[in-house]
């Protein structure tokens, strides 16, 4: 594992974040699209989205249960979907962006729509010491999931000002946690350190930016693990490498890419740019598998990283959603997404046989 340095002492770092007329900004300005970009970007989402955006057949899910996640060994890691992963250290059970609603949408009968449910369900969770927040974008804080996991959990981290919507909803203000780039906590004996991202926040059409966004930093003992959120490829990887790397495993945003936004999502080729800057030793590509958030094809986000990981001998897991990975006893994963698109053919070949 990671040597480990002082997290508190590298949290004293100078570049908080900034605000012009309340709004939170990134270090390196991003061009806001036109009104004429952006209702190009919609129309085109709407009405000239390719098919395969979307899985032709159903994505494998490994079912989860509560005793089975109780029994799990720590350092297990989970993918529930998109950006949500369940993390077990030190016994206690820890969760990023939880989004468990069948639309990333602010209605429920419109939207981008889950390829699959979740593992495991709100209910059946185990008792949650802390929800890791990145920013409010619907496909990362998801209303009704924070309500129903209010009661069994500890903690909500956050990013400045996304503490307060968490409050605005109903969240006992004593177990909001909210910090500004380089500020972080100690919970149960681990350090999480919110760290930049270049992104954006908003839920509406007059709360721009109002909220900020983040990166996390996890410091468990001699294990560190990241989690990017949403971000644009710039240096504060590599900064954020410096400060707290290496890193055992990243979380990265793998997904959800497009010409048209290059500066808020990054394309695979940078992902893995990031995560050699974070000195990660494993790649875990999340953001991806779950929405049609893009045009791409809904897998060629896992064909292009699994790639370019390949050519730069880039150790990379790729588990099914629900599948364990374990930081002690880590392995590749399977391509099980091609199996996907292959079983539509399989069962019309059967089917003429």
């Amino acid at each position: 594992m990671a040597n480990a340095n002082s997290p508190a002492q590298d949290a004293q770092a100078p570049e908080a974040s900034r605000q012009a007329q309340g709004q939170y900004q990134n270090f390196t300005p991003v061009q806001r699209l036109s009104f004429g970009k952006t209702m190009n970007i919609l129309w085109n989402a709407i009405f000239n989205k390719p098919r395969n955006t979307r899985p032709s057949a159903p994505v494998p899910v490994q079912p989860l249960t509560q005793a089975a996640l109780i029994a799990a060994p720590n350092h297990s890691v989970y993918r529930l979907g998109h950006s949500t992963v369940l993390l077990k250290l030190r016994d206690k059970f820890w969760i990023t962006d939880p989004v468990f609603a069948e639309r990333a949408s602010p209605v429920q009968w419109a939207g981008p729509k889950r390829f699959h449910q979740p593992p495991i369900s709100l209910e059946q969770l185990p008792p949650i010491e802390a929800v890791i927040l990145s920013h409010d974008h619907y496909d990362h804080l998801d209303h009704q999931a924070v309500l129903k996991l209010a009661d069994k959990t500890r903690y909500f981290l956050t990013p400045l000002g996304v503490g307060d919507t968490l409050i605005k909803w109903g969240i006992d203000a004593a177990k909001v946690r909210q910090f500004d780039w380089w500020q972080g906590t100690e919970v149960e004996g681990i350090q999480f350190i919110a760290t930049p991202s270049q992104h954006f926040s908003g839920r509406g059409l007059l709360d721009g930016n109002r909220t900020l966004w983040a990166s996390w930093v996890m410091i468990d003992g001699d294990t560190r693990i990241f989690f990017s959120g949403d971000s644009g490829y710039f240096d504060g990887f590599k900064r954020i490498g410096e400060r707290f790397g290496p890193f055992d495993l990243t979380l990265m945003e793998t997904g959800a890419y497009n010409v048209d936004w290059p500066q808020v999502h990054m394309q695979p080729e940078q992902t893995l740019q990031a995560h050699i800057d974070l000195k990660g030793r494993w790649l875990l590509p999340i953001h991806n598998g779950t929405f049609d958030l893009s045009t791409h094809a809904w897998f060629e986000p896992f064909d292009r990283i699994l790639a370019l990981a390949w050519d730069r001998s880039v150790s990379i897991t790729t588990p099914q959603m629900g599948e364990a990975f374990n930081l002690m006893y880590p392995r590749r994963g399977e391509a099980w997404w091609l199996e996907v698109e292959q079983q539509p053919a399989y069962e019309n070949q059967k089917s003429a046989g």
